[in-house]
């Protein structure tokens, strides 16, 4: 369980279902992830309750003796947040609510409310805000006495939070000024893409965490803001890189994970250009992880829904410094493996490199591998280069060096 070095928190709790289609290890897993996203927006996770259910509970997701357990708790511990790991209607929510008597919110609520706190810039603050308020516009009905007695906190910043007035027309009016908004920013930024000249672009992609920025920092030597947090990064980075006599330019954008909110795909449509407009995608996977291969398959899943499969993909497999295998090979099920049985030689002959075409297995924080990366980066930016430009050939250097 994470734990904060100060008092600044708020207790929550977290509440999940094992079902048909999702069984114990898997609910257990979202339930890691959903601590870290809370651990992320402020909170600290006082204890998790998980039931068994064919299907949710129409009117209160889980069943009301799970409910009353949950309250049991709730008081006795004086626990200020319980949130779902399931998106909930908005009927669901003003039900748990009137029984629980904390303030409840769900997955969605949560990573809306952590893109809150991490939004620095105007656009990046217009598209949650946009996000927020298409996800509040359903909810209005009960939400503002909810608001105006819990005052702030996880999953109370932004629209609403004092505002208590507030309608659907309203809420209509200000989704239709924002997305005006967007538009207008969306262009500026396309012709800023545009004006990018005709520098190969390559995008990083990948779950959220899982070292892109640190990546980024290395091979553009830049100093991109990185943090051991969910979503450090929101706003899109572009660095102006140059590997050997051969200049590229290098975004860096946020990232995705499972259960990502359908308002936050829709509102960052341009961050999400960035990977549409990419000619080549850096996949940036945590091979340190227990779930990479389900975070690659959901940022596949993902790159699909916003256009950008098919693109030309290198697999990065980031943290090599901190996995920690199960067993030294298939027969041997006892003796348990160490660092010191890989090598980079062992890393190219897992499934891993075979099965994903071009892989690069690095450790960004440790810069562990990173010349290797940096040629193989390079051998794919010049043959894309030479194919856009046949007549203007750039010659290898013996060492790539900047």
């Amino acid at each position: 369980m994470l734990e904060r070095q100060n008092t600044d928190y708020e207790k929550v709790v977290l509440i999940g279902v094992v079902t048909r289609l999702q069984d114990e290890d898997k609910a257990a897993e979202y339930l890691d992830e959903l601590e870290f996203l809370a651990f992320t927006a402020g909170g600290t996770v006082e204890k998790r309750f998980t039931q068994k259910l064919d299907v949710p509970h129409p009117k209160t997701f889980i069943g009301t003796g799970k409910l009353q357990e949950v309250l049991a708790f709730v008081e006795a511990q004086e626990i200020g947040t319980a949130i779902f790991d399931d998106e909930l209607s908005p009927a669901q929510q003003k039900n748990i609510q009137k029984i629980l008597n904390c303030k409840v919110i769900d997955r969605t609520n949560l990573i809306l409310d952590i893109f809150a706190q991490r939004a620095t810039t105007s656009y990046a603050r217009t598209q949650v805000e946009l996000a927020q308020y298409e996800y509040l516009l359903p909810r209005l009905s009960g939400m503002w006495t909810h608001l105006e007695r819990q005052r702030g906190g996880i999953g109370m910043r932004g629209p609403g939070e004092t505002e208590i007035e507030t309608d659907r027309r309203i809420v209509r009016d200000r989704i239709a000024l924002l997305k005006k908004k967007i538009i207008t920013i969306d262009r500026q930024m396309s012709v800023q893409r545009g004006n990018r000249g005709s520098l190969v672009r390559i995008a990083l992609v990948g779950y959220t965490n899982v070292g892109k920025s640190t990546l980024m920092n290395v091979i553009s030597k830049s100093d991109v803001f990185a943090e051991n947090k969910l979503f450090a990064t929101l706003d899109t980075t572009v660095r102006k890189v140059v590997i050997g006599n051969l200049p590229f330019l290098l975004s860096d954008t946020v990232g995705f994970i499972r259960k990502l909110p359908t308002q936050l795909v829709d509102s960052f449509k341009s961050t999400l250009d960035e990977v549409r407009e990419a000619d080549l995608l850096l996949h940036v996977v945590d091979i340190s992880h227990p779930s990479f291969e389900d975070h690659i398959a959901s940022v596949d899943q993902i790159l699909d829904e916003i256009g950008g499969k098919g693109k030309p993909v290198l697999m990065v497999f980031n943290k090599i410094d901190a996995y920690t295998p199960e067993v030294i090979d298939p027969e041997d099920l006892v003796t348990e493996k160490t660092e010191a049985h890989y090598t980079l030689e062992d890393w190219t002959r897992t499934w891993m490199s075979r099965s994903n075409g071009d892989a690069v297995f690095i450790s960004a924080i440790e810069k562990d591998n990173i010349e290797t990366f940096r040629k193989v980066v390079y051998d794919r930016v010049r043959n894309i280069h030479v194919t856009r430009f046949p007549y203007n050939h750039f010659l290898y250097p013996e060492e790539i060096q900047e």
